[in-house]
């Protein structure tokens, strides 16, 4: 893989050769750094960097939500998946809903929006006892302290603090925590989290289990979310356990594209890359109408099998094989025209599940970060809690914001991703892998909803077909094909730093533009760390859109 052709647009990309963190959040990433330095494996980094995040970046992340884990290198056997999200509460019916008067869909918020396992704590239990290196208590305590002595209120969390005001102050244990003195704090406050960091003790002291699934913790959670109405109990938190899974994957120009199988939208990630791999993309040249138009005309192709099929594969049998094979990425592909963006109506599921649907499309917020360490362990990891602020509900004096991931869930009786207890929902978070003959050369991926399978198609496309590096592949102008809630249609939202005439040429061929600002936070925070085998060297990005850091040693 070459690099460094593209355009220089800001920082440089970290280049060291023992060991590189990168994350949405410069604390986060000194926090995985530390471990490292201190002999820690990958995994054990990873673990200090999420718990960290999940203090200092609590609208996108937090242990009240779910997380998925690709691991590789020495002695792996190929790539690990760790799958750390957690199915519906066993009393979350779709009867159940209704008799809360939910007749068409589950709230966005509030205690009803919580009605699934939070996953993410026994996702680093497991990982720790197949690949840590350190003690398990000594993995929290910058998360710990942050949160009992406070840190600094970033951009990211001030800016959504003041957007969703509002809704925190319908929550009285959401409020006391963050709206004190009933307004949102400004960039460079600082924010205490009393009740966390004495949750994050208990975790640290007792593990996983007796500190968070078995013990007070979670009793204490489920007697706050259950007055209010929440479908969760103590025998849900009891009885889940993450699991190891098979990843899935595919080729692109010689090396193989490792992602998250369902209930994730992995898949569509990698029917974006089969769909490319038929056009010569570099010939198009980076950042043209021809490359935006394409990538996004495959992108609309991939999501519409996407929505038919995305579910739990335990309780819908999905025709992976099929869709993500080569022949059929070619019949396909016969939909994308040059010059001529498809429609909503032309862009029917190549397999159909059935029924048709009124689909919801994801929204979210997340954290993505990587780590690789001196023996070569690579980790790629996404973490989330659904909506800034998940469900925005603190669970009483527990201080843990519970995920609002299960208000995905269909209350439609013959839709594949229908309400079931203990079934896990449609998930929006992919982390991403690239090998070559068999070895991990990239970790990368981001934040935001449906947004990314279009970015990690952007990261990858620009660097094998363009050549650029981590930073300047993670900088490059970022588009998004989405729909808004309430929107009928998905727009193509463009960073306004793509030129005019480039947006008046897609907007000729018939694609819904319109313009974000120029570094949008909404088009996702990426981070990614490429391993650069023939020079001995570890090369880490992170997104000046988010407030992330890549730190190497």
């Amino acid at each position: 893989m070459s690099h460094a052709n593209g355009p220089r647009t800001g920082r440089p990309p970290v280049l060291a050769s023992r060991g590189m963190v990168s994350s949405p959040h410069y604390l986060a990433s000194a926090s995985g750094l530390d471990i490292l330095r201190r002999g820690g494996s990958a995994v054990d980094a990873a673990i200090a960097v999420n718990a960290t995040l999940c203090v200092v970046y609590p609208h996108m992340a937090g242990i009240g939500g779910d997380g998925f884990w690709l691991i590789a290198g020495p002695n792996t056997g190929g790539v690990q998946a760790l799958n750390a999200a957690g199915p519906a509460a066993q009393a979350a019916t779709r009867d159940y809903y209704r008799q809360q008067a939910c007749t068409d869909q589950i709230p966005a918020r509030g205690p009803l929006a919580a009605l699934t396992t939070p996953g993410v704590i026994d996702g680093w239990r497991l990982a720790h006892e197949r690949h840590g290196r350190i003690a398990w208590a000594e993995l929290f305590t910058d998360a710990i302290s942050y949160a009992r002595d406070g840190m600094a209120i970033t951009r990211s969390l001030a800016d959504w603090l003041a957007d969703d005001a509002d809704i925190l102050a319908r929550y009285p244990d959401t409020a006391r925590i963050y709206l004190p003195e009933g307004k949102p704090q400004r960039e460079g406050a600082r924010l205490v989290q009393s009740d966390l960091a004495h949750t994050l003790e208990q975790i640290a002291a007792k593990g996983a289990r007796a500190g968070f699934y078995e013990g007070p913790i979670a009793q204490r959670i489920c007697e706050a979310l259950g007055a209010a109405g929440s479908p969760l109990r103590t025998e849900d938190f009891a009885k889940y356990q993450a699991k190891w899974v098979e990843p899935i994957s595919t080729t692109y120009r010689g090396y193989e594209v490792v992602q998250f199988a369902p209930s994730t939208q992995g898949f569509a990630a990698l029917q974006i890359m089969n769909l490319l791999e038929g056009f010569d993309v570099a010939s198009w040249g980076e950042g043209t109408a021809d490359y935006y138009h394409h990538i996004v005309e495959a992108v609309k192709v991939a999501f519409a099998d996407r929505d038919e099929w995305l579910s739990d594969p335990d309780f819908v049998n999905i025709p992976l094989e099929q869709l993500l094979s080569k022949d059929y990425a070619t019949q396909r592909r016969q939909l994308i025209q040059p010059t001529q963006a498809l429609t909503g109506a032309q862009i029917e599921p190549g397999l159909r599940y059935g029924t048709d649907f009124d689909h919801r499309i994801p929204d979210g917020d997340t954290v993505y970060f990587c780590v690789t360490d001196t023996d070569g362990l690579v980790v790629s990891n996404i973490q989330s809690i659904y909506h800034d602020f998940g469900s925005a509900v603190v669970a009483g004096d527990t201080g843990v914001i519970m995920q609002n991931r299960g208000c995905f869930f269909s209350l439609d009786e013959q839709h594949p991703n229908r309400l079931e207890p203990g079934k896990h929902t449609f998930h929006t978070i992919i982390p991403a892998m690239l090998l070559k003959d068999g070895e991990p050369v990239l970790a990368y991926g981001t934040m935001g909803g449906e947004g990314q399978p279009q970015t990690q198609a952007a990261l990858l496309t620009r660097l094998i077909d363009f050549g650029f590096d981590v930073q300047q592949a993670i900088e490059a102008p970022r588009w998004l094909m989405g729909r808004t809630w309430g929107m009928e249609s998905r727009n193509l939202w463009l960073e306004s730093r793509i030129p005019d005439e480039t947006a008046r040429e897609l907007r000729l061929r018939g694609q819904p533009v319109s313009m974000a600002s120029q570094w949008d936070g909404t088009l996702g925070h990426a981070q990614a760390i490429r391993i650069d085998r023939a020079n001995g060297f570890f090369e880490g990005g992170a997104d000046p859109r988010g407030d992330g850091a890549a730190m190497g040693f």
